[in-house]
């Protein structure tokens, strides 16, 4: 089969995915180009980051006029997550490969950990996270609970998910989705649709060392960008359809894979 349609179906593949949980597609498209294609890390960290600009135009726009994403929380949560996705990519084209490798990995064990741990919870009583919102209402004594809490340690760890995202190129939804989940109490969908209307300006703002390094291959990143746009598009389409326990179930298999791919990579394997 060409490389330019498996690039394509790749990203359709990691364009769905990462839509459907909020990651922009990243966490797929860097194991995809580099122990699928053979990519050094840092190409495909400066590709993905392309091609999740990509998935987040291909979705963003859907999920904002369905009223699925907090406009007003991913703007304020972007401010951080832009400063830390420059800082980190400058600082990912001084670390060796496999260190960049091991910390994909330590951080898709604790988000899978993290998330897996509510999954197989059985009993647990409702909380405000399990009720319905609507995360348009504005600021106010209306306003949903979770914006109304101290927002100064989730700014915070915003930067550090643009690090994230620029060190690692996944957008920094691995970050924002458990962020906003399970750190300020938003329902799993809003936290998702939130995490994709912002991690494009995420990757925007860390793409550009990448570009300046000559770290972005144009022949890779165009087929994988039309694919990761179809995805995104086809599952802003479909976001309502899916259960939330499906989605938190699908988001930790896939983490746990990558994780144990990514870690084998750091240790010198294949």
């Amino acid at each position: 089969m060409p490389t330019d349609l498996l690039l394509v179906l790749g990203g359709v593949g990691a364009g769905a995915f990462g839509g459907l949980l909020g990651l922009g597609g990243g966490i797929l498209i860097v194991p995809i180009l580099t122990l699928g294609f053979g990519l050094p890390l840092t190409a495909a960290v400066g590709t993905s980051l392309v091609c999740v600009i990509a998935t987040s135009a291909g979705a963003a726009a859907v999920n904002v006029q369905a009223g699925r994403a907090d406009v007003r929380l991913g703007m304020l949560l972007a401010a951080g997550t832009v400063i830390g996705a420059l800082t980190g990519s400058l600082v990912a084209g001084l670390l060796p490969e496999r260190l960049l490798a091991g910390l994909f990995a330590l951080l898709m064990t604790y988000t899978a950990a993290s998330l897996g741990r509510r999954l197989f919870e059985r009993g647990r009583p409702a909380t405000r996270e399990d009720e319905p919102v609507d995360p348009t209402l504005p600021d106010g004594p209306g306003a949903p609970a979770y914006r109304s809490r101290h927002l100064g340690p989730p700014v915070a760890a915003s930067v550090l998910a643009g690090n994230v995202s620029g060190l690692l190129g996944v957008g920094g939804g691995i970050v924002m989705v458990p962020l906003q989940h399970i750190g300020m109490g938003a329902p799993l969908t809003t936290a998702v649709a939130t995490s994709n209307f912002m991690i494009g300006l995420t990757a925007a703002a860390g793409a550009y060392a990448y570009l300046f390094r000559g770290d972005v291959d144009p022949r890779l990143a165009a087929p994988m960008v039309l694919g990761v746009v179809a995805g995104a598009w086809l599952q802003a389409r479909v976001a309502d359809r899916v259960p939330v326990r499906v989605l938190r179930a699908v988001f930790v298999l896939v983490v746990a894979y990558v994780a144990v791919e990514m870690g084998a990579r750091a240790l010198g394997g294949s």
